[in-house]
């Protein structure tokens, strides 16, 4: 895991908007114990914030409402992990203040929230890296080793037995089952899908001819769950099974594979996802506050695991209530702070945001304002 580099944006304590500053007797972080020499004072924040959104970062949440929570008595956030795609209409409806995206918003869709949020519409701001395991039940097997094209043929029904000759080929010395392999797809609206099916349409693209979408493909065969915790769930019960997943909720009870990136295999990380992330670019078009980030999933970088996510909170650039600017400005501005992100990567194993990246994220949390 990457080291937090502490005190990489000290004025992350105080929003220009009341001077909000995230404190709980002075305190920040997560426990409510505040270390030597980081005692703030402000003005708190109080109220409910309403989000829904991706259930991939339900353990960072959980931290995240409770750091929160211990900063602010009388502030309270409440979160439904019902999928992203939920949390991106939410957002444009305007039955959500914030929405969790493993998945940043589609031009249609940015152009959609506009209605809710104003000219400049709503704003991708990334909270949280991690990486999607490529995890199974095999038992006896706890790792292997599999690129691009092998992933999406498992996936696409096109590998029957684990002893296939395409996986045996890349994992030499290993004694492959001919357990039926039995591919788990989320069957909600998911970021996480459309993370991995953008990675299999670009790295194995002549076998994975379905564009990127969230929602799985109608026409491939195969178990299907809700939630993350539903297909990590089916795949533990399932003797075989495949899935992908957001490495936190995999933890150890599932095999995960090491993908092949250029001529060597990368194991899952949170080091290796924040590699990957580094070779990303900004998305075009995009106003300066946007911090959607375009994913090179081809990358050869050494070290990168490019199965990975990048989460985002996405909020509106202007609400019709001050009182709702503060809260969700203070909400933001601790989950990407470094007790934020430390509380994150404790509890989820996700990779902290880079210096640079959250310097963005920052801004972006600085330009949200009432409607005029």
């Amino acid at each position: 895991m990457k080291a937090l580099r502490f005190g990489r944006h000290a004025a992350i304590a105080v929003i220009a908007a009341g001077a909000l500053a995230l404190t709980a007797c002075g305190s920040d972080n997560v426990t409510g114990n505040t270390p030597a020499g980081t005692q703030t004072s402000g003005t708190k924040v109080t109220g409910t914030l309403t989000g829904i959104g991706a259930s991939s970062t339900g353990a960072a949440m959980d931290a995240w409402k409770a750091g929160f929570a211990a900063a602010n008595s009388g502030a309270t956030v409440q979160y439904s992990p019902d999928g992203s795609g939920a949390g991106r209409k939410a957002i444009i409806d305007g039955s959500a203040q914030f929405a969790g995206s493993d998945a940043y918003l589609k031009d249609e869709e940015l152009a959609s929230s506009k209605t809710q949020c104003g000219p400049e519409g709503a704003i991708n701001i990334p909270v949280y890296i991690s990486p999607i395991a490529v995890a199974f039940n095999l038992p006896g097997i706890t790792e292997l080793k599999l690129d691009a094209t092998t992933v999406a043929k498992i996936f696409r029904g096109e590998v029957a037995t684990w002893n296939d000759p395409a996986i045996a080929a890349l994992n030499p010395g290993v004694t492959l089952p001919d357990t039926k392999v039995t591919p788990v797809n989320r069957s909600d609206d998911s970021g996480t899908t459309t993370n991995f099916t953008e990675y299999l349409a670009s790295a194995a693209a002549e076998v994975w001819t379905d564009k990127a979408s969230g929602i799985w493909p109608a026409t491939l065969q195969g178990e299907n769950a809700k939630g993350t915790s539903g297909v990590v769930k089916t795949v533990t019960d399932t003797p075989g099974a495949v899935t992908y997943a957001d490495d936190s909720a995999v933890g150890g009870k599932l095999g995960t594979a090491s993908i092949k990136v250029g001529e060597e295999f990368v194991k899952i990380s949170a080091d290796a996802a924040a590699t990957a992330v580094e070779a990303g670019k900004p998305v075009e078009g995009r106003s300066a506050t946007d911090v959607a980030i375009k994913l090179d999933r081809k990358t050869t970088a050494k070290g990168a695991y490019p199965v990975v996510l990048v989460s985002y909170h996405i909020v509106c650039s202007t609400y019709d209530k001050q009182e709702t600017v503060d809260l969700v400005k203070a909400f933001e501005s601790y989950v990407v702070s470094d007790a934020g992100q430390q509380a994150a990567a404790d509890s989820a194993k996700s990779a902290p945001l880079s210096p640079a990246l959250a310097e963005k994220a920052v801004k972006a949390i600085e330009s949200i304002k009432v409607k005029a």
